[in-house]
């Protein structure tokens, strides 16, 4: 199940679970669509791999697979590699 993780590791901005703004990548780094845009390239800067938009999980099943609350903040990674 993804982590849902809630905010961008580069801008550090709010991203909601059902935020259509979040991008991810295969290893769930997080991003949001205008630094991925502007600054990655779609790239994610730490694995390398794409960046696509992060799937929605239904408002229903929030409460028993809750997003995560860890935020994961990294301004020195906003680079493209």
């Amino acid at each position: 199940m993804l982590e849902l993780r809630p905010n961008c590791e580069c801008c550090d901005c709010d991203l909601p679970p059902d935020s259509a703004q979040a991008r991810i990548c295969s290893f769930e780094c997080t991003f949001c669509a205008t630094c991925t845009e502007q600054h990655l390239g779609g790239l994610c800067p730490n694995c390398g791999g794409e960046l696509l938009v992060r799937p929605r999980r239904p408002v229903s099943k929030l409460a028993s697979n809750p997003p995560s609350s860890e935020r994961v903040y990294k301004p020195e990674g906003c680079a493209a590699r």
